[in-house]
């Protein structure tokens, strides 16, 4: 009985997610044309990152490049697995050794067919040069980075020893989008499950404008933001950068029914396509 109240309750939380999910979409549709949410999906993403990522490069005229994310857990609700699967190629780094033998182990078949080489340290702007340094990237380096430490983000993003076409990196939704704040930075600053968790909006807009990347997007629950380098941007994405206009509060009650989720944990086993 319980199971069957427990999933009632569960579709029941999908089903008026979808409402939400639907009304923001459209919302957004009508206020700019090329904003990026209604794009968004799921499929080992946290969010719909997912979808937004994979429209900026289909955007931007890429199908396959090589990438680089920090911070990724087990490495099952990230923002490159969904990549690797499309034929891009890359590193993960991850700070939690405790972390390494359900990575190594899960993804064993990736790291021997090289598609995926994994660092297991922690990354602060003093010896990001030295990792990266001994990673393997094409000359122009990784064309996506993903950075999601719950901290020190803002810090590692100042200190980034590439150019890569397109960023995402997680902010601080609880200060609204006209409001500068960024954690003071200390090598120890680790998420405690709190609120202090990252910069606001604003604050990692005003330093990705410094190294010459503009704000196309901000995802749903208002997790995550997106730039892409000036140089590319075009006219291919909203009218406005501003974060005041992209800017997406925090919604993480949506988190855990978004978009297409198939409703079973995560997992990767053997796919025939990514053994070759």
């Amino acid at each position: 009985m319980n199971n069957i109240i427990s999933s009632g309750i569960q579709r029941n939380s999908g089903y008026l997610a979808r409402i939400e999910i639907d009304k923001i979409i459209s919302e957004t549709q009508h206020k700019d044309a090329l904003r990026l949410e209604p794009y968004g999906f799921k499929v080992y993403s946290q969010n719909d990152e997912d979808g937004i990522i994979e429209e900026i490069f289909r955007r931007l005229g890429i199908e396959k490049g090589m990438f680089l994310e920090i911070g990724v857990e087990n490495g099952l609700e990230c923002n490159t697995l969904y990549l690797i699967h499309k034929g891009w190629r890359g590193y993960w780094i991850e700070g939690n050794s405790s972390q390494r033998d359900s990575i190594i182990n899960k993804f064993e078949s990736l790291i021997n067919k090289k598609r995926l080489g994994v660092v297991f340290s922690l990354v602060y702007p003093e010896n990001f040069s030295h990792i990266y340094d001994k990673l393997t990237f094409d000359e122009d380096g990784p064309d996506f980075v993903s950075i999601d430490i719950d901290g020190n983000d803002i810090h590692l993003l100042e200190s980034m020893p590439c150019r890569p076409k397109v960023i995402c990196i997680e902010y601080n939704a609880k200060f609204r989008p006209n409001i500068s704040k960024r954690p003071v930075y200390n090598t120890n600053n680790f998420w405690r499950g709190g609120d202090y968790m990252g910069s606001s909006l604003l604050a990692i807009t005003e330093a990705a404008d410094g190294i010459g990347y503009q704000l196309v997007a901000t995802n749903i629950t208002g997790a995550n933001a997106f730039y892409v380098r000036k140089d590319l941007a075009g006219n291919l994405f909203s009218e406005s950068f501003a974060s005041t206009d992209l800017y997406n509060p925090p919604r993480y009650w949506l988190t855990s029914d978004h978009y297409n989720h198939i409703g079973h944990p995560a997992d990767f086993g053997p796919y025939v396509d990514l053994e070759n």
